[in-house]
């Protein structure tokens, strides 16, 4: 080591004591005290080193979430001039038969879309809400499809071109949706009393498609008796995946809320 190094190494412990000894000696309000030993940080260890990684994603995240809308029109790319009943109508007439999947609807729920013109109040289709989720401009359309067992289908469009383009689709127990600046929030029942899953989707540029890119499973505050203070989980669950089908399971809650001004 140097001589310059070690005479600076030997003047700086001097020079931060006259310092700390000119901060305490007031022995005011203010002065400086110790926050205590600092917990030793420990890095993450590393499992099984020796297992060789993976080669393809398992499942192709963009499957699903990304589909063009067959005979729908968006005139000037303005998803405001589409009919949201049509949309939906117009995507089980391209998949007919569909329970399961991204496309998947109950009979039931298709049977009522048929009559959505003559009995509106039945018809499952919720009302629609519009942001701009993409970041590209323009507004996307926010569909909420009712199915039974108190389950909810939300799907997302974008015009592209004068034509519409599904981004996001996903089915669940919903317990609430909500908008968070240009993430899709779902918090969903999870089947264990006291704990929901909250999963944020979010615009993926180079997909060009929405996925779950936050997805939590959580402890829900509860109440003087020890129940959950949410709405009641069912006894027994089998949550489908992020862009799953139909699965039933019961819950209580009203299944669309959202922060969000619709139109």
């Amino acid at each position: 080591m140097s001589a310059h190094r070690t005479a600076r190494g030997a003047l700086l412990p001097l020079a931060a004591a006259g310092a700390l000894l000119a901060l305490s000696g007031c022995g005011d309000a203010g002065e400086l005290t110790s926050a205590g030993a600092t917990p030793t940080a420990i890095g993450p260890t590393r499992l099984w080193p020796t297992l060789p990684p993976a080669t393809s994603d398992p499942y192709g995240l963009d499957e699903g979430n990304r589909a063009s809308v067959p005979g729908i029109d968006v005139p000037g790319s303005d998803v405001h001039r589409v009919k949201p009943v049509a949309v939906v109508q117009a995507e089980v007439r391209a998949h007919p038969g569909e329970y399961s999947g991204t496309d998947g609807l109950y009979d039931e729920t298709v049977r009522q879309l048929g009559g959505c013109d003559e009995k509106p109040t039945s018809c499952p289709v919720l009302t629609s809400y519009y942001r701009d989720l993409t970041g590209e401009g323009a507004d996307d359309l926010i569909v909420g499809i009712r199915m039974p067992e108190n389950q909810l289908v939300v799907r997302v469009y974008m015009a592209e071109k004068g034509r519409l383009t599904r981004i996001m689709s996903s089915t669940d127990s919903v317990i609430s949706v909500e908008l968070a600046g240009r993430d899709v929030l779902i918090r969903a029942t999870s089947g264990i009393p006291g704990y929901e899953y909250r999963t944020a989707w979010s615009w993926d540029d180079r997909q060009r498609a929405m996925f779950p890119t936050h997805d939590e499973f959580l402890r829900v505050a509860q109440d003087k008796h020890n129940k959950p203070s949410g709405p009641k989980a069912p006894k027994a669950p089998d949550r489908p995946g992020e862009t799953g089908g139909p699965s039933p399971s019961p819950s209580s809650a009203s299944p669309l809320e959202s922060s969000a001004s619709g139109s």
